[in-house]
Parts: structure tokens; sequence; C-alpha cells
């Protein structure tokens, strides 16, 4: 893929990280991705209900698009359609849930990066359509998860989502190109597969959990008169 580092496995466990800060809205916005069947709507659920009104979650885009009747075909100009429409609504809705919950953490199922790994041309050439830049995508969000698909385990990836319509085999593919688009994130965490669903969803709890209470002590002394 050109323009976009492959692999990024080393991403996940470094120390070099620099110090958390929220965007130019002033929105804490974390990205939750990964190849299809990675947990991630999942963990979104469950992080919002563990701890309720501090978050607000972006619901997946293509999953809304799709159950409203947007057509899902594997036609060269149909996924060119798609993906500008995905991509649009993403960034609409990550817009408008900033302005009603501007002190919420925002928690967003795929962002607006992931429409690269699926555009027929290449990174490049999507962002160029999309008018704007890989740099820029990567800094409308301040921390991104990123929950390894379970098709790397040999586990079917469906899930019971009638709009998932990848192989195993793809969705490795597409894991791998999304990872290599998100990994330049100076805050990248990677949730790696694990044969206990439980175990793997707990560790990015554990990771959301983390940041949200770094980023409200560090809010809460930034605010104090």
């Amino acid at each position: 893929m050109a323009g976009i580092p492959e692999g990024g496995a080393h991403h996940h466990d470094r120390q070099d990280r620099p110090p958390l800060s929220r965007g130019d809205d002033g929105v804490l916005r974390i990205v939750l991705t990964g190849g299809p069947g990675g947990g991630k709507t999942t963990a979104a659920d469950l992080f919002r209900r563990e701890i309720g009104a501090r978050v607000v979650v972006v619901p997946e885009s293509a999953t809304i698009l799709f159950a409203g009747g947007f057509p899902r075909v594997d036609d060269p100009f149909a996924r060119y359609a798609t993906q500008r429409a995905i991509f649009g609504v993403q960034r609409n809705l990550e817009d408008v849930q900033a302005a009603l919950y501007p002190e919420r953490v925002q928690l967003c199922d795929r962002g607006t990066v992931d429409g690269a790994a699926y555009w027929p041309d290449g990174p490049d050439e999507f962002f160029a359509a999309m008018g704007t830049t890989h740099a820029d995508e990567l800094a409308r969000y301040d921390v991104v998860l990123f929950f390894e698909t379970a098709a790397v385990g040999g586990i079917a990836v469906e899930g019971g989502n009638r709009y998932r319509i990848e192989t195993n085999a793809l969705a490795i593919d597409l894991d791998h190109r999304l990872r290599a688009l998100w990994a330049p994130h100076p805050q990248f965490h990677l949730v790696p597969h694990d044969p206990s669903f439980l175990r793997k969803i707990t560790a990015g709890l554990a990771i959301l959990d983390r940041v949200v209470s770094d980023d409200g002590a560090r809010h809460a002394t930034a605010t104090r008169p």
C-alpha cells in the first residue's frame, strides 16, 4: 500500500507515547477499530454500560447505511460510492456528537481512516478523493484501540451480523491493511486475539478505563480554578 508503512506490531507496547491531550474541539475521541470480528462493537457497548453518562458512542456508519437500505455490492463504482458515503456519515456523526456532548468521551466504532483499507485504488488515492490526508485523519482521534480479528485464530467472524460478508481470509487481509493505516498513531494500542473472548474484551476495557481515568484526572486539574 503506497504511502502507508506495513506492519506496526511493535507499536502496541512502545513506551514513547506522548502525554494524552484532547483534540482541537476539546473532545476526547477514542476510535475502536480492527478487522471484522475483533469485538470492538461489543467493547464499545460494554464500556458505555460501565461508565454511563461519561461516554457517548458513535455507531459504525457502515452498518447504519447498510441497515438503512444502502446497497452492498462488489462493483468498482459502487465501492467508491459506498466509501464516500461511509466517510461522510462517520465524520458528521462524530461532529454532531461532539457538539451535543462536548464533555463526554467519544467512543467511535471505526473511524474515518478505515475507508482507505477498502478503497480500490489504495490509501493515497482514498485520502486525496476525500480532500484530506492520512495525517489529518489520524489527528482527529486521540487514542486508537485496535482489536485484532478473531479470524487469525481460525474463528468464524460473522458473529450474527447479517451485514458482515467477509470470509476469514478477507478478514485477516483487512486486519493487516487497517493495522498498517492506524499503527502510526502515537496512541495506538493493540488488543491481540485471544482464544478467550472474555480475556480479550477485559484487556481492551482495561486500556479504555485507564485512558478515560487519566484524561478525567488531567481534565479536572486543567479546569480547576
